[in-house]
């Protein structure tokens, strides 16, 4: 069996002497999607943070691709143009266009020539529908069409793991469909994905494998059949309870 695109090993990690993650090992091959599942501020948020290298860790280690990413000696920025990463507020800079949003990181961080940059954009943007709209700015976008901007972004330096964080969150209900289509599509075409998500139905349909956490630990994890259909632990019952009876599952 070959070795995890992603390693995490014992991460700990706390805030203002509250720990938010206990010790948390976590697995993710590559080609695969893995969504994270809890109660807010159960730590989801804070593990991608910690991946993307946003948040340093206070003990354990996380591997990309074999290399320890968490060693102080590694340079976070040539880490993170393996990793991207997408969160709920779509974060796209009011006074540029679409395609200056896209091609800022590339352009800027990576030093990609402006041509090869915006070619790479554009064709990222017609394969998801907004092809016609680089020359907008986002508040000509509805919700859906800016978090897919911003998903093009993240996509844009050909990352290795994508982290998409509660990315529907921020969005009115009939706007959910086309990002998550989007996130089918790239499930289909073999991007490994770590998703944060309050949208139960949702990762049961796309997840390989679902964790859930609680108090910063991964309480259960397994199919999505299994954790949804069958939960092994109590705590996993209850909080799925709660999302049923919310309507939400």
């Amino acid at each position: 069996m070959s070795d995890p695109l992603l390693s995490c090993v014992d991460v700990r990690k706390q805030f203002h002497g509250m720990v938010v993650l206990h010790e948390l090992s976590l697995e993710v091959a590559e080609h695969e999607v893995v969504v994270l599942i809890g109660a807010s501020g159960s730590g989801k948020s804070t593990l991608l943070r910690c991946i993307n290298l946003l948040e340093t860790v206070d003990d354990g280690t996380i591997h990309l691709d074999g290399e320890h990413i968490t060693d102080p000696r590694v340079n976070p920025d040539r880490v993170r143009q393996r990793i991207g990463i997408v969160f709920q507020a779509f974060n796209l800079f009011p006074h540029m266009t679409v395609l200056e949003n896209v091609t800022l990181a590339p352009r800027r961080v990576h030093r990609v020539p402006a041509r090869e940059a915006t070619q790479r954009a554009q064709a990222l943007l017609a394969r998801v529908g907004l092809g016609d709209r680089g020359g907008d700015y986002p508040d000509r976008l509805s919700g859906g069409q800016q978090q897919r901007v911003a998903i093009v972004r993240a996509l844009v330096n050909s990352p290795r793991l994508l982290l998409l964080d509660e990315v529907t969150s921020a969005l009115d209900p009939e706007l959910v469909g086309e990002v998550l289509a989007m996130i089918r599509d790239l499930k289909a075409e073999g991007m490994t994905m770590l998703i944060a998500t309050h949208e139960m139905g949702f990762a049961r349909q796309v997840a390989d494998r679902v964790c859930f956490l609680d108090q910063g630990r991964i309480l259960e994890a397994g199919p999505p059949e299994q954790v949804f259909g069958a939960p092994r632990e109590p705590r996993t019952r209850q909080f799925l309870q709660r999302i049923t009876e919310a309507g939400r599952l």
